[in-house]
């Protein structure tokens, strides 16, 4: 058995060269497309999460969750800019490692998507819920909460998914056109945040400054990752964008130096404003501006909020079902999975599969046990990411980069040792999720993929011509 054949780079021209998407992206849309995943549940929900854990040390977790997504960034230009194809770390990986590799990082992206953008709507239930409370409008616990936590469904949670899986349906221009809009609503109103709160800091919310210790700055850390989820995203889009192995690290660059910028000021003027144990996880940033009694602050940041997380799961959704289409189009899935819809140029089977999946998640799941799962399922693709950079240097070194990764082999060494070290910071029951995930998917691979995979099925054709 050959569970490490690899494709080639001219495999990879081929797929992109007979791709029926539509090359409409540029670099601004691509960098709207990161900060549109980036910037969502997990400023306005992760950042009160991590303050519980660190303190008002959580701004040192967002450095170091900065540092480890920066360094990831740079991996994913490169490879991105070698092969301008969908799939991320997937396709990178069939190239760098082999299939049975790339199997378990296609997976493993499914699971980190799938609850990452699960963990985006429950985010966003959470908020918009929160806000029709201040106003008097309060729904049954029962449709407002997960079976474990007492309820019988999330059914905001579920709308809402149920609707951006609609949007995405219908096409990939029309969903950056609204992705681009609400991203720009977002980042006035994080602005907003941050003019508004600045002016009404208490230095003594600062101390003591990290109360857990080193401890609760890398378990916050761990948690704070979630929010800075995303970005590879960008890298999902590459079949779809004009010019991608120019475009691509462009908007990488631009995403992460507007995200880490934003972050960082909100979670300084959030722990200023409010003690960090009364910080309410679920309404973090509009809780924190009705703290210090500006209300109408809070009513339009708490707007602002569900309608950023609407383009965070709108991007998130966006690249699973590029991710599922890609290895479905290689033959480890079934292969009408990967069938562009001819009306609307969108994988629609896809769409509707990874809609239904993400609902059924984001409704009966709680936040926090999706978010935990989401985090190890990316530290893992990273650090896999890193690894191939390093690789592809040795085995590819005449192939064209139109971006190089500064330091090899030492940045990626960098960012692997940051992702593990994260990944170290999570409990062991997600460790445990973790690893069941993986058997089962390494399950679905000998019964289903190695048999259908194209390259076998090229090997057989070639064998009989022989």
């Amino acid at each position: 058995m050959n569970i490490f054949r690899k494709k080639t780079v001219e495999d990879f021209r081929e797929a992109a060269s007979n791709s029926k998407l539509k090359k409409k992206l540029n670099a601004f849309d691509l960098a709207a497309i990161g900060i549109g995943s980036v910037v969502g549940t997990g400023i306005f929900v992760a950042t009160g999460q991590g303050s519980q854990l660190a303190g008002p040390a959580v701004t040192i977790s967002f450095i170091i969750a900065a540092i480890t997504s920066a360094l990831c960034a740079l991996t994913y230009s490169e490879l991105s800019s070698m092969f301008p194809v969908s799939g991320s770390t997937y396709s990178y990986s069939y190239v760098a490692f082999g299939e049975i590799i790339a199997w378990i990082i296609g997976w493993d992206l499914i699971l980190e998507y799938l609850v990452s953008a699960s963990a985006v709507a429950s985010g966003w239930s959470g908020t918009l819920v929160g806000i029709l409370k201040n106003y008097g409008i309060n729904i049954p616990e029962v449709l407002i909460k997960a079976p474990v936590s007492g309820g019988i469904v999330d059914l905001p949670a579920v709308l809402i998914t149920l609707f951006i899986t609609w949007i995405l349906y219908i096409g990939v221009s029309e969903s950056a056109k609204v992705n681009n809009i609400i991203v720009g609503i977002k980042i006035f109103v994080i602005i907003v945040f941050i003019v508004l709160g600045a002016t009404h800091i208490n230095m003594t919310n600062y101390h003591p400054f990290a109360p857990f210790g080193t401890k609760g700055i890398m378990a916050g850390a761990s948690i704070i990752f979630f929010a800075f989820i995303g970005f590879d995203t960008v890298s999902t889009a590459t079949e779809e964008t004009e010019d991608p192995k120019k475009n691509v690290p462009i908007g990488l660059t631009i995403c992460l130096a507007a995200v880490i910028i934003m972050y960082i000021g909100v979670s300084l003027v959030l722990i200023g404003i409010i003690p960090f144990k009364l910080i309410n996880v679920q309404d973090a940033l509009p809780g924190a501006l009705s703290y210090i009694g500006i209300t109408w602050g809070s009513a339009l940041v708490g707007v602002g909020a569900v309608l950023g997380m609407i383009s965070t799961l709108l991007v998130t959704l966006y690249g699973q079902v590029r991710v599922f289409m890609v290895m479905a189009r290689d033959g480890l899935l079934p292969k009408r999975f990967a069938n562009v819809n001819k009306k609307y140029s969108t994988p629609g089977l896809c769409t509707i599969i990874t809609g239904i999946i993400t609902a059924i998640i984001a409704g009966f799941l709680p936040l926090n046990v999706i978010m935990e799962l989401c985090n190890i399922g990316t530290l893992f693709a990273f650090a896999l990411v890193s690894i191939g950079v390093i690789v592809l240097r040795k085995t590819m070194p005449d192939v064209e980069r139109k971006f190089k990764c500064p330091g090899v082999p030492y940045t990626p060494a960098l960012t692997i040792v940051f992702c593990v070290y994260l990944m170290a910071s999570l409990p062991i029951m997600t460790w445990v999720r973790f690893g069941i995930w993986l058997v089962l998917g390494l399950i679905i691979y000998f019964i289903y993929g190695y048999k259908n995979s194209t390259l076998n099925n090229m090997k057989h054709t070639l064998d009989e011509v022989g």
